[in-house]
């Protein structure tokens, strides 16, 4: 087939059309800005625009198929032609639910959570000697790309919440039917298309009906909202509930409580446990033993991001995070108060989200940094002015994170000096964002920490 890619330039997007070239389809694309690492994955398997920009003459009449991103808006000059001729316009979740029709479902949803359990059961499938089909958020070690279409009976999935296309305004994870799925949780967040928790809320109510009838939700029990809409849900599927793995933490490790023996990993936090019992469940769904899964989880490392280990001597450790969100932010920080009691934690969080940005639903984050001994909060002063947002400052921030003591930054070298200052010894240093703390190289950021360590 003959497939062209509009906005090819986005995390999904790009991975989608590399995975389809490798099937031997041919694949063209266009974007009006492309980054990386999309731009040299891209250039690789011959897939990067020669110019940036839309333009019409792109679509003709060959083209069996059209994959429209979320980065285009609804009067992209390309789409507007592909629909004027005619031609098949797909989401990329709507072409992935057509490649996997025949195919066993597997869509992991919820508000946190979603790419580390998926990476965890594509882990224990790759290391179980299994053959599936994936889509997922995060760049997995041992992993080509994000995304893997064959001919595999099975594909796992992560559901993300946000909206379908420019022109779909459904939630991805409405359109692919599970037949196996997972509700990890639920925080309200993506107020600008959610814009009240009952909202936000009723998406996952949504979901569940959309799971194929003799399927299988696995939710976490603990989560009293997931509790309470899977049991109001008059659904003909077989519900299954998950609680906290069993587990101690000895000498900065943690260590999960199996039937045959206490097992090291190589991940921790609380949020994580949980992760590894929906991962466990899913995996018995699909006929992985609880002894084949536990073999293969002890050396899952972590999806990118998610807990990511940037340096570490005797002393101290520095860890990246995803974290953005109110509840991620609080799990995250709580995480690493878990692990290492004896030490004191230095939390930096750059809001960079539409939601976390949005005044009215700062206040979200009150008593999220609680925990930390140390709590820096920093905001890319252009980032609003990118977002089209009204600016605040300190004093708004302080009140809302209910936190008198919290340092405020809008520049990043101010930022990095702050943090420069600090004697590392006996620390850990935790940097949080979706963003990139406006191109700021969090690897030499560490490599400055750790080095006040011997310096002092």
């Amino acid at each position: 087939m003959r497939i062209h890619f509009i906005a090819v330039g986005g995390s999904a997007m790009h991975n989608l059309a590399i995975a389809l070239k490798q099937k031997g389809h041919v694949i063209t694309g266009s974007d009006d800005a492309i980054y990386e690492p999309s731009r040299t994955r891209l250039e690789k398997y011959g897939i990067l625009p020669a110019n940036m920009g839309w333009y019409p003459a792109n679509i003709t009449s060959d083209i069996d198929a059209v994959i429209l991103g979320m980065h285009a808006r609804a009067d992209n000059p390309e789409l507007l032609k592909a629909k004027e001729m005619g031609l098949k316009v797909y989401s990329y979740p709507e072409y992935i639910f057509e490649q996997s029709r025949d195919k066993v479902r597997v869509v992991i949803g919820g508000s946190h959570g979603k790419t580390t359990i998926t990476s965890m059961i594509l882990h224990v499938l790759k290391e179980s000697g299994r053959s599936f089909d994936y889509l997922v958020g995060a760049q997995l070690e041992g992993f080509e790309t994000m995304v893997k279409i064959s001919d595999a009976g099975v594909i796992v999935i992560e559901g993300d919440e946000y909206l379908t296309s420019p022109i779909d305004r459904r939630p991805k994870f409405h359109l692919y039917q599970a037949n196996i799925a997972v509700i990890s949780g639920i925080a309200w967040d993506h107020i600008n298309v959610f814009p009240t928790f009952e909202n936000y809320t009723d998406q996952f109510k949504i979901f569940l009906q959309t799971i194929r009838p003799g399927g299988t939700v696995i939710y976490n029990q603990d989560d009293a909202v997931v509790q309470k809409i899977v049991d109001e849900s008059a659904i003909d599927v077989s519900k299954k509930g998950y609680s906290l793995a069993s587990n101690y933490i000895a000498d900065g490790v943690t260590y999960l409580k199996t039937p045959d023996k206490d097992l090291p990993l190589q991940i921790f936090g609380k949020h994580n446990l949980y992760n590894i019992e929906a991962a466990r469940h899913v995996c018995a769904e699909l006929g992985i033993s609880d002894e084949q899964f536990y073999n293969a989880i002890s050396s899952f490392k972590g999806a990118a991001r998610r807990l990511e280990l940037l340096g570490k001597t005797e002393h101290t450790a520095v860890y990246k995070d995803f974290a953005h969100s109110p509840s991620k932010l609080k799990a995250t920080i709580e995480a690493a108060k878990q692990q290492f009691p004896d030490r004191e934690l230095v939390a930096v969080i750059e809001l960079h989200t539409f939601s976390s940005l949005n005044r009215d639903f700062l206040k979200e984050y009150h008593g999220s940094m609680d925990l930390a001994d140390t709590s820096v909060v920093f905001i890319n002063r252009h980032t609003f002015e990118q977002k089209k947002m009204e600016p605040y400052g300190e004093n708004v921030v302080k009140e809302a994170f209910g936190n008198s003591k919290l340092n405020f930054f809008n520049n990043n070298e101010i930022l990095v000096e702050f943090l420069s200052s600090i004697n590392y010894k006996g620390k850990n240093l935790l940097l949080m964002s979706s963003g990139d703390f406006g191109g700021l190289n969090l690897v030499q950021v560490a490599e400055r920490a750790l080095e006040t360590v011997d310096k002092r």
